[in-house]
């Protein structure tokens, strides 16, 4: 790698929202796509976490001369959280050769779209680290996850209930993305296990002009069935809307579990930390608040130099994440990378350390981090371990 430093900004919101009025890359440029639901209240949390954390180690690895004396470039595009949005700025991506890869996707019904279309297969271009567990989704041609899979995170969380003691959960899901896989698996672990379920609770989330109903009807079905806990399968304004609820029910003392999508800060914010505590959230990327891993550590101390102001998150450890593999890619595919070479060179990395975490990709098989932590919102609103 070249020692000439490449001129880099420190990184911001106000950086992130940059990316998306930014002027066209020079030649020089090796571009990397994002498409993510920046601008969503329900996803933003994640979304900017994710660029913020790509653009952190692009600015890292800029700063130490580029890859083969060229600048890394970050592009974000927010998709507001609309399927189809997401498909058409892929299209534009593809579109463009200069794109080299694209990574740190957010917006599960977009991604979906993505994967059903095959676009990644169809263009030859890789999809790396995208904000998606579900494994008939990432599983798609040229895809290159990260996260652990939404699997591991639901059975953990049911073994979790069981060992401590939990006599009837209720189980609510809903009914897109990943939901009817997922309430599939738990119907099958919470029956293998002998877990007793009072209640299923299906949440119509195509139906969103019906929104503020269909929520009431979901939490006076979990007061009725009166669990001690609650699995949650559901994300963005739903789960945030149904704690909010629970929380002031009958039902107010249930143990909650919660999926990794969902981001606990915005759990503080939308009951606050005295009702926030005490919830459960299964974690498909290492504890980013411990420097117990190099991985951890290394992200750690460049958050600190490129981003002071902004705090550790599970969404910018994962974006930081998906830069270092995209450059090791770019750096395998040799001293004019191309989107092919980068494929190439990703589908021939075999296992690759991290930093004491571990990814595997080959055309046999892509795995990713492959472990479930799970973490509890504790004493001003930090998660605990």
């Amino acid at each position: 790698m070249s020692t000439n430093p490449i001129r880099v900004l420190p990184v911001t919101i106000a950086v992130i929202w940059s990316f998306l009025a930014a002027p066209s890359a020079s030649a020089q440029d090796l571009v990397v796509g994002q498409v993510a639901a920046l601008t969503n209240p329900g996803t933003t949390a994640n979304a900017k976490g994710l660029a913020m954390g790509l653009q952190i180690y692009f600015n890292y690895v800029n700063e130490h001369g580029g890859v083969g004396g060229r600048p890394v470039r970050l592009v974000s595009k927010d998709d507001g959280l609309t399927p189809g949005k997401m498909v058409e700025i892929t299209r534009e991506y593809v579109a463009d050769r200069k794109v080299l890869a694209l990574a740190g996707y957010v917006n599960t019904g977009g991604i979906t779209e993505v994967s059903k279309a095959n676009l990644p297969g169809q263009a030859g271009i890789a999809l790396i680290a995208p904000l998606q567990g579900d494994q008939s989704i990432v599983g798609a041609d040229n895809f290159f996850p990260f996260r652990s899979g939404y699997p591991d995170e639901v059975a953990a969380l049911i073994k979790e209930a069981v060992s401590t003691q939990k006599k009837k959960v209720a189980v609510v899901y809903w009914n897109i993305t990943f939901g009817p896989a997922m309430v599939k698996l738990a119907q099958e672990m919470t029956k293998q296990v002998g877990l007793g379920v009072a209640a299923w609770v299906p949440i119509d989330a195509t139906a969103q002009d019906k929104f503020e109903p269909i929520m009431k009807e979901a939490v006076a079905a979990v007061v009725k069935a009166s669990p001690d806990a609650v699995i949650m399968l559901i994300s963005g304004r739903y789960s945030l809307e149904f704690i909010k609820q629970i929380k002031n029910s009958e039902a107010v003392n249930a143990q909650l579990y919660a999926m990794s999508i969902v981001p606990p800060g915005d759990v503080v914010k939308a009951v606050g930390e005295a009702k926030a505590r005490g919830i459960v959230i299964a974690q498909s990327v290492p504890y980013p608040f411990s420097p117990t891993l190099p991985l951890v550590s290394e992200y750690q101390k460049l958050m600190k130099q490129y981003a002071p102001n902004e705090a550790l998150s599970y969404s910018t450890l994962e974006g930081f994440v998906a830069g270092k593999i995209t450059v090791e890619a770019l750096k395998r595919a040799g001293r004019n990378p191309t989107r092919e070479k980068v494929l190439k060179a990703l589908y021939s990395m075999g296992e690759f350390d991290l930093g004491g975490v571990y990814v595997n990709y080959s055309r046999k098989a892509r795995r990713g981090w492959g472990t479930v932590d799970l973490t509890v919102i504790g004493p001003n609103g930090k998660l605990l371990r």
